[in-house]
């Protein structure tokens, strides 16, 4: 799994993914890479994308991502990424991207002037994931769509072969937290693009920011605290609940119990102290670690062996199914 190396990461980046990984790394032989290859499907900055390559890698670090359990490399920085997603675009139909709805949404009515790495870049998430035989993927909601395209393309790959070439990836559902909503709209998931910094919790946030968007982020106008139901839906209410219990590693009705009897302000004050607490050493780590440019390349180094190594075995793989010259 990977993370754009774009910059100002939020809490909905760390309790819908990384958090998560930290775990998934006790349990499976990991990969996690900065998709910088993803990231210029929109115009990038050079210089910036760099720095943030960089900063990214530090994230992973201080959130608990442990070098010598997982594999952590730059996308890019393996060739075979590239060269098996080009393969992959001539085994797959036109008519299976058309029915992707993340390219439609992030498109919008601009689609003809949309560049073709927008289009394809399912096809990218698909060799990102078979290059290394990936047997379970962590996936949130909006990428299962893509994920089942990864299964098609493997699974077509396989029928053409007469033999399992790729496995089929299982999607690993992460928990609660598979989505963090906007601070300030609870129909809206947590962005970094927002203009209203009210709207999200950024990693690099102080304490005192932290405890101050809490206690101004939005609840709604019924009383009580409870989840919502399908005749009162309550999406700020479940929004700040589902953080609570993220961060707690516990339910959410748990959550709604223990807070059965508090006011929305009494709430957001302790949802604040909370996230201050889990995210302080966090953010300390990561300014410690953002400054080691030699140190973060190394991480990086080491990890593009490794991933390379087992990228060039298994493209070797497909090459040979399609039939090219070994020189």
């Amino acid at each position: 799994s990977g993370v754009q190396p774009t910059g100002n990461l939020h809490l909905g980046n760390y309790l819908g993914a990384i958090k998560q990984w930290v775990d998934i790394q006790n349990r499976y032989n990991s990969f996690f890479c900065i998709v910088d290859l993803h990231a210029i499907t929109v115009p990038q900055n050079p210089e910036e994308l760099r720095k943030n390559s960089l900063e990214l890698t530090a994230v992973y670090l201080a959130c608990g991502i442990d070098p010598k359990k997982s594999k952590i490399f730059v996308q890019s920085s393996v060739r075979q990424h590239s060269e098996l997603a080009w393969l992959f675009s001539c085994y797959t139909p036109i008519g299976w991207l058309n029915r992707m709805t993340q390219f439609k949404e992030k498109a919008g009515k601009q689609k003809d002037n949309a560049m073709l790495g927008l289009y394809s870049y399912p096809v990218l998430m698909a060799a990102d994931i078979l290059l290394y035989k990936a047997t379970h993927v962590p996936v949130g909601e909006d990428q299962k769509q893509h994920l089942e395209l990864t299964r098609d393309i493997a699974n077509s790959i396989n029928a053409k072969a007469g033999r399992e070439i790729f496995p089929l990836p299982e999607p690993l559902i992460l928990a609660q937290a598979k989505r963090v909503m906007s601070l300030r709209d609870g129909t809206k998931k947590m962005s970094k693009s927002d203009e209203s910094e009210f709207s999200r919790i950024n990693l690099s946030d102080t304490a005192e920011q932290i405890s101050d968007k809490f206690k101004r982020a939005k609840s709604d106008a019924i009383t009580g605290i409870s989840l919502g139901s399908e005749a009162q839906p309550r999406p700020e209410a479940e929004n700040l609940l589902t953080i609570y219990s993220s961060l707690a590693d516990i339910s959410i009705e748990q959550t709604a119990n223990k807070f059965a009897n508090s006011s929305w302000s009494e709430f957001k004050t302790a949802l604040g102290e909370l996230a201050v607490e889990k995210l302080a050493p966090i953010t300390k780590k990561f300014n410690e670690l953002k400054t080691e440019k030699t140190y973060l390349l190394s991480i990086l180094k080491e990890g593009q062996e490794a991933a390379s190594t087992i990228a060039e075995k298994n493209l070797k793989e497909m090459k040979d199914f399609v039939g090219f010259l070994e020189i």
